[in-house]
């Protein structure tokens, strides 16, 4: 409580933010993170929650990373929506912009944030400290602290009016998601300019599409959106797990049950649920009941290498019983 009230906007200096570096599902790149000390992590929080409502207010319609009372489901349902019907849309924008968090300019949000400049000089221009050594931050806006989703979003704000006053009456629908978005067109070429018309929207900002994952497909092949995989067949729209989320909760799980080979099967048990739980109910809305079989068969037969790889000398029955039983029955 005592830190809660130190909190003032008075001769505030932003600590250096602690840079670490993770790595991105299904890719050998790494994300950087940059982690505020508590006390600047706590001003953020408090000048986020004066911003959240603004930005409520000015955001595009259908953005749907980190909005309140939205979510990744929300946004494919609107997908569907728009891509469903037989006279819908045919051809999509799948779009990414490259490092969004880390390339935007300074002077834009200076400029288009409406809050006390000097404080959000000290969150932007703090620096970040990585093996003991000091670097600048002369644009971006740093991953890991509370404020940053919100100056992101802030930024983005806008692309979807400029589409409807270019493109009106058309088959022109945006849906953006934190960094990825796609927008369903009736053309081919419509879509490639709308590619230009965004790429100029963004260098504005200081940033730029990822051109090798900004891509214009026809939903009769199928595109990958937030883990999901649109696809038409015979005319109808199926939402599916996408290849990507499926290779990549296998790895998880395969990567969980090799350091439990020392643990217990209740430790085991116990760090394997959330793992599945969580994933089949992000899937559960879609059409999902085949990907589900193909995952817990691929979860039987690395739960029952972890079994014969603890009783190498046992055979196939008694592992069966000692593992595979109900819990009362187990020898």
């Amino acid at each position: 409580m005592r830190a809660a009230l130190s909190l003032t906007d008075r001769q505030y200096h932003a600590k250096p933010l602690r840079r670490i570096y993770i790595p991105k599902p299904g890719k050998t790149t790494k994300r950087p993170i940059s982690i505020p000390t508590m006390h600047d992590r706590a001003m953020q929080a408090l000048y986020a929650l004066a911003l959240q409502p603004i930005a409520e207010t000015t955001a595009d319609a259908r953005s749907f990373g980190f909005r309140l009372f939205r979510s990744a489901q929300d946004a494919s349902e609107y997908a569907f929506t728009c891509l469903a019907r037989k006279n819908s849309a045919q051809w999509i924008l799948e779009g990414d912009i490259r490092g969004c968090f880390d390339t935007i300019a300074h002077d834009r949000l200076m400029e288009h944030i409406p809050m006390d400049r000097s404080v959000l000089a000290q969150f932007l221009k703090a620096g970040y400290i990585f093996e003991e050594r000091l670097f600048p931050t002369d644009q971006g806006a740093a991953q890991g602290g509370p404020i940053s989703p919100i100056l992101a979003n802030m930024t983005l704000y806008g692309i979807e009016g400029q589409l409807a006053a270019k493109f009106p009456r058309m088959k022109v629908n945006f849906i953006r998601y934190a960094d990825d978005f796609l927008v369903t067109t009736p053309t081919k070429e419509i879509a490639e300019e709308i590619r230009g018309t965004i790429k100029e929207f963004l260098a504005e900002r200081g940033l730029e599409l990822s051109m090798e994952k900004t891509v214009v497909t026809h939903i009769d092949d199928g595109f990958g959106f937030l883990g999901y995989n649109f696809r038409k067949y015979n005319g109808k729209l199926l939402i599916k797990p996408s290849w990507k989320s499926v290779e990549a909760i296998t790895e998880k799980i395969g990567r969980t049950v090799k350091r439990a080979r020392a643990g217990t099967q209740d430790a085991l048990i116990k760090a394997l649920n959330p793992i599945i739980r969580g994933w089949t109910n992000y899937h559960r809305h879609n059409v999902a009941a085949e990907t589900f079989k193909k995952l817990d068969h691929r979860i039987w037969k690395v739960t029952w290498r972890w079994g014969k790889r603890r009783h190498p000398d046992k055979g196939h029955k008694w592992i069966a019983r000692r593992y595979w039983q109900p819990e009362g029955n187990r020898k």
